[in-house]
């Protein structure tokens, strides 16, 4: 398949497509848009910023401008969840770019906004409707939604949207939905309770896959910094220093945590801001929109708040925080290098998080290059990995090593809850 074209959509779409400078399908897009064309359920892996929005938002637009029936009062004919409020608006901002030439309406519900005027918004009806778990159940019990003629159904992120918890919602809206209905579940890894999910929620799925879950986009390189954790501040500010115009995108584990290393860089000279879930949607809207235009160019975050930024500038990914769910690495490093560009991945490893770096470097089968400090003896990941020189996209490690049991094996990660 070599451009959108061959594709067979509307002409409304190849024209948008055209006009925003879209010409050749992604490899997610070239497999999951004709299954979805068709009629099939999907269940699409990709890494994060290999454009799952596009792989399930043109098809779904395209099946419905070929039935042009107006939204009943209060109803939504496609429903899309995603796990988070700025994946909701970058979902929805480029479904209306595709849509701005049809009659197709896209109306967003997210918590942290007006929910009166979501319900205003609502009472006219939505072709699509992308939303919040959270803020749609609230709608759903005022009874200003009604699901019952939504005949499609996505997931976006949803396994992100299984580490925060929102399986019971998910149990609570899918049954609402009309029958039959077509579902698209996309996710970036494939955890156990995903499968679960996918047998419950899809009708004999055809899967869709581009790269192995856990593995990182190709053209980021990775690096990891052994030091004690007094130092990981300095570290940080050597880091920023080296390349000050760049776009940074910083990872702290918690709120309170995020907060107080922004300050503390703003308190250096440093232009940051952070988003968090103690920030209101209009702070957090307003740092990535300055985060994204360059007038900020460092973004400190935690994992929640940062799902969803797609800004291909992003040059450098700093773990400061290593987390606690190995998949949230993934995740993390998958905002840069994005859109085909390069990117460069950083974590910063204390003594106490060596056995987080293990777990995440046996999820992804590959040993970080070191960048500075020395690897503790006795961490380790799958020895047919070793022997090999390093790539990008932390691929592995130039000496060999021995298989070795990470720390805390046996036992589940500690999550915390959802920034």
């Amino acid at each position: 398949m070599s451009d959108f074209t061959t594709l067979g959509l509307a002409p409304a779409l190849t024209d948008a497509l055209r006009q925003a400078g879209f010409t050749q399908p992604t490899p997610i897009q070239t497999q999951a848009i004709p299954l979805a064309l068709e009629g099939h359920d999907i269940l699409g892996l990709a890494q994060t910023g290999t454009g799952k929005t596009l792989a399930f938002g043109l098809p779904l637009i395209d099946r419905l401008l070929a039935t042009p029936d107006r939204p009943a009062p209060k109803s939504a004919r496609a429903l899309i969840l995603a796990p988070t409020r700025e994946l909701v608006t970058q979902i929805a901002d480029a479904l209306r770019a595709l849509t701005a030439g049809t009659k197709l309406r896209v109306a967003t519900v997210v918590g942290g906004q007006s929910i009166n005027r979501q319900v205003a918004l609502l009472d006219r009806g939505t072709d699509i409707l992308v939303a919040t778990p959270g803020r749609l159940i609230d709608l759903m019990d005022r009874r200003a939604v009604d699901l019952g003629r939504a005949r499609y159904l996505v997931l976006d992120e949803a396994d992100q949207m299984l580490d925060l918890g929102f399986i019971h919602a998910l149990r609570r809206i899918a049954p609402k939905l009309g029958t039959p209905r077509q579902t698209m579940l996309f996710s970036a890894t494939m955890p156990k309770q995903m499968e679960e999910l996918s047998r419950a929620y899809l009708t004999n799925p055809r899967r869709v896959q581009v790269s192995p879950p856990g593995k990182a986009a190709d053209k980021v390189t990775q690096s990891v910094h052994f030091l004690d954790k007094a130092e990981k501040p300095a570290r940080l500010r050597e880091i920023l220093i080296r390349d000050p115009g760049a776009l940074t995108l910083v990872f702290a584990r918690t709120k309170h945590g995020a907060e107080k290393l922004m300050k503390g860089l703003v308190a250096d000279g440093h232009n940051a801001a952070s988003i968090h879930g103690n920030k209101s949607q209009g702070q957090r809207d307003r740092a990535i929109k300055a985060f994204r235009e360059g007038t900020i160019t460092t973004l400190v975050a935690t994992d929640v708040a940062a799902r969803g930024i797609d800004i291909p500038g992003v040059a450098y990914v700093v773990n400061y925080d290593l987390p606690e769910v190995p998949d949230n690495y993934v995740h993390r490093i998958g905002r840069t290098a994005r859109a085909g560009r390069e990117g460069e991945a950083i974590a910063l490893c204390a003594h106490d998080e060596v056995g987080l770096l293990q777990q995440i470097e046996r999820l992804m089968k590959i040993e970080i290059p070191v960048a500075r400090g020395d690897r503790p003896v006795g961490s380790a990941t799958p020895a047919r990995n070793a022997g090999k020189p390093p790539r990008r996209g932390g691929k592995p490690a130039a000496r060999p090593f021995a298989e070795a049991p990470a720390a805390g094996k046996g036992r589940r990660p500690r999550r915390r809850r959802a920034a």
